[in-house]
């Protein structure tokens, strides 16, 4: 990791754990399974930010988690959810999917193509209350309504059409071609991450790229442009 200001820290893309299996390709943005580092146990309530990609036809088998919002974005592909509230979808590039695994839920997750790879992120967060309901949410939004701006797909309150989240946090994602610059103004005592999911970003006048992360800790006004191209994901975190 390396500090540019006190306001910033970048979570170095190659500093990330990573693990490998036959099907599974994962780099892991904060401690996760076999990889533990002191360093990275998450920013505020982000937990987990996976960077998975899947061998056609392979997945993660029905398995179960409790107590935390779990966010599927997928990059490119599709994968297929099946979970014990009977929920049976397909997520594919410009959803925005969310599990609230409350008292306990079990589900699988599959590439259902036979050939072409899927590549998604796997975000986690911590709910401000426990043993909450399981919940099952999927909403789409258009590249256009990402396109250039950023675009709210997950909050606290659900609004304008984002899905709903047990935490104080706003998810905004954007994908911008060459040229394009979005801004945002991270309120005082209000907390910020920046996942360059895919290409080539700068923050600031600092270049990061896919699977570099930046926290933010304090009141800022970020600029956020490509020469390249890039899909972001910025999160506004109590």
């Amino acid at each position: 990791m390396s500090q540019n200001t006190i306001n910033y820290l970048v979570h170095d893309r190659n500093h990330r754990g990573h693990s490998q299996t036959g099907w599974l390709d994962s780099y892991h943005t904060f401690s996760f399974s076999h990889f533990q580092d002191p360093n990275r146990m998450g920013f505020r309530s982000l937990r987990v930010i996976n960077d998975d990609r899947i061998a056609p036809g392979a997945g993660f088998p029905t398995h179960g988690h409790r107590d935390m919002e779990i966010l599927t974005y997928v990059l490119s592909g599709a994968v297929e959810h099946k979970d014990s509230l009977g929920t049976g979808s397909v997520i594919r590039p410009g959803d925005a999917q969310i599990m609230s695994a409350g008292t306990g839920i079990m589900h699988s997750e599959f590439n259902p193509s036979p050939t072409e790879p899927l590549h998604l992120l796997q975000i986690w967060i911590l709910p401000d209350t426990q043993k909450l309901t399981p919940r099952y949410e999927q909403k789409a939004f258009s590249l256009a309504e990402k396109r250039g701006k950023l675009c709210l797909i997950a909050a606290k309150d659900g609004r304008d059409g984002a899905v709903t989240i047990h935490q104080d946090v706003d998810l905004y994602a954007s994908v911008l071609e060459s040229g394009d610059t979005v801004n945002y103004h991270l309120q005082r005592d209000r907390y910020g991450w920046l996942q360059i999911a895919q290409g080539i970003a700068t923050l600031n006048g600092e270049e990061l790229r896919a699977g570099d992360g930046v926290q933010i800790s304090s009141e800022e006004q970020l600029e956020i442009t490509t020469n390249v191209g890039a899909e972001i994901l910025l999160f506004d975190l109590g």
